[in-house]
């Protein structure tokens, strides 16, 4: 099992939000939960270039932060369902947020990005 080197800082909000939301794809999932997708298989389909290995670290890192919860129907073959619980909604106004500011600079943050990263926007 991974065991951390470093021990994180969580002396303010900003250390705390990053430590529960550093992922790659965690906010992604808590908005597609959002959204009614709850089956593994439709949030897989919804973020295809995410490993299923690594949807399940990261929807397990949300589940022990009680931002989701996990429902496994005594089914042959087993059927898992996510969704938000209470305290992991309060979280959908700030990510829309942080969408609204990346539409709103979407061309200015295309090319900063395509720039750092050497490709043509």
């Amino acid at each position: 099992m991974y065991e951390r080197k470093i021990i994180p800082n969580l002396n303010c909000g900003l250390d705390l939000i990053g430590e529960v939301l550093y992922g790659k794809w965690k906010i992604r999932l808590l908005w597609f939960i959002n959204e009614g997708h709850k089956r593994p298989s439709e949030l897989q389909r919804k973020i295809p270039d995410a490993s299923r290995r690594v949807l399940n670290i990261q929807l397990k890192e949300l589940e022990e932060h009680e931002l989701v919860s996990k429902v496994i129907f005594p089914v042959v073959p087993p059927k898992v369902e996510y969704s938000l619980t209470d305290f992991g909604k309060t979280l959908i106004p700030v990510i829309s947020a942080i969408g609204n500011w990346g539409d709103e600079h979407e061309a200015r943050l295309r090319e900063l990005i395509s720039k750092r990263l050497d490709l043509k926007p």
